[in-house]
């Protein structure tokens, strides 16, 4: 049963995960699992298909298990409550293995357009496993085998493998060059024969091909979720980067033990069959590789703890930086008025003065003077702004020499009077 997975939003009325789930708050996360794996096959859709109340507390069992299954959701609701996991967003989980063609069509469709929506596996499935009725075909190490697999339908292998092999680890990866979408799982054999799902992995997109891969190295392993928290990111694209490294998720099982042990490729689509090509690998031939493995997942870890530190101080940045932004554009605001005022002062001032030749009837000008202050010139003035040495327009030379003319006709009657 996937452990966490899309869907919709949490049960109206929400009762305590330890409570749905029937664990303790000091449980581990195998008892949790173990718990969560009954009630989930025994209130499955496929095994209650004329119990609607089964189908509600199915939900209610995927929910609790979606939020004690991961720790840093475990923590936040241990700490705060409901509160504290509706204020991140919270995914649920959705089985489409018995869902009705429109309703698969809505899915296949978002699926399609990039949302993550991801499905439990068929509770068929999961009974036939449980009940040890399943065909297992070999899988020798070093050899891979190709199949065409039916939606909601599973392969079963067998991979053997002795203690050397054990010892250097081991690689079981699945391919699909048809990009088909399906799921590698990876089942504990139980004491009564049948077959427990320990581990899935969900097909992704590399290049031109759908890849899934599961690694037992001897060192904690861990997978990337790329959905964790992925409503959250569509509302806050800039949580995109800092959930991110939330994704990595340790992975239960890190080692095997020489033996064998039973993997399935389950297919995923939702309207043909899954194509792929399934092998397993001894570890020995990659050891450069999985020690560069340890040492870049221990990086990932550690920087996951830096962005979590980070997130808390570029928020707090940002708020500073919003609040700058806005008193920037407040200033702007207020210094583009206080100029505009003043340049409206001013114009008042320079463009009555140009207009101030329109006197009104009572014989002052426009800007309210007096048309008496143009004649309060000093006697005699008129004569030096026209004299030929300050005005050297032809008009002034003329109006000179008539009043030179003038001068002397005055002067010659006085003295021939």
């Amino acid at each position: 049963m996937g452990p966490k997975v899309e869907g919709p939003s949490a049960p109206a009325l929400r009762r305590d995960p330890y409570e749905v789930l029937n664990v303790s708050r000091d449980s581990t996360d195998q008892e949790i699992k173990t718990a969560y794996r009954k009630l989930a096959l025994k209130y499955h859709p496929d095994k209650n298909v004329d119990n609607p109340e089964a189908s509600e507390l199915f939900k209610e069992v995927a929910y609790s298990y979606n939020i004690l299954s991961d720790p840093e959701k475990r923590r936040q609701y241990d700490s705060a409550g409901f509160e504290a996991l509706d204020a991140e967003g919270l995914d649920m989980e959705i089985d489409l293995s018995n869902l009705g063609t429109v309703n698969t069509m809505f899915a296949a469709l978002f699926s399609k357009l990039g949302v993550p929506i991801k499905t439990t596996i068929s509770a068929n499935v999961l009974e036939e496993a449980i009940n040890g009725t399943v065909t297992v075909r070999p899988l020798p190490i070093g050899t891979s085998v190709s199949g065409k697999v039916d939606k909601q339908c599973a392969h079963f292998f067998g991979v053997t493998i002795n203690e050397q092999q054990a010892e250097a680890g081991i690689v079981v990866r699945v391919t699909s060059t048809a990009q088909s979408k399906f799921k590698l799982l990876y089942f504990e054999q139980e004491a009564n024969g049948g077959y427990n799902l320990a581990l899935q992995e969900d097909s992704e997109k590399t290049g031109k091909v759908t890849s899934a891969g599961m690694y037992f190295l001897h060192f904690q392993v861990y997978r990337m979720d790329s959905t964790v928290n992925a409503l959250a990111m569509a509302k806050d694209p800039e949580a995109a980067f800092f959930k991110r490294l939330e994704g990595l998720q340790p992975c239960e099982v890190s080692e095997l033990k020489a033996g064998t042990h039973i993997f399935a490729v389950y297919g995923d689509n939702f309207f043909k069959p899954a194509s792929y090509v399934i092998e397993a690998l001894c570890a020995r031939s990659y050891e450069d590789s999985t020690l560069k493995l340890k040492e870049i997942e221990a990086q990932i870890l550690r920087k996951r703890t830096d962005l979590r530190q980070f997130e808390t101080e570029y928020r707090k940045a940002l708020a500073r930086f919003q609040e700058a932004t806005n008193r920037y554009s407040q200033e702007k605001q207020s210094v583009d008025e206080l100029l505009k005022q003043r340049d409206g002062i001013h114009s008042s001032f320079t463009v009555t003065r140009v207009a101030s030749g329109d006197f009104g009837s009572s014989g002052t000008a426009g800007n309210g003077t007096s048309s008496s202050s143009s004649s309060n010139r000093v006697p005699g003035e008129d004569s030096k702004m026209g004299s030929p040495v300050e005005d050297g327009s032809v008009e002034g030379k003329d109006k000179s020499k008539k009043k030179w003319f003038n001068l002397n006709l005055r002067g010659s009657d006085k003295r021939v009077g």
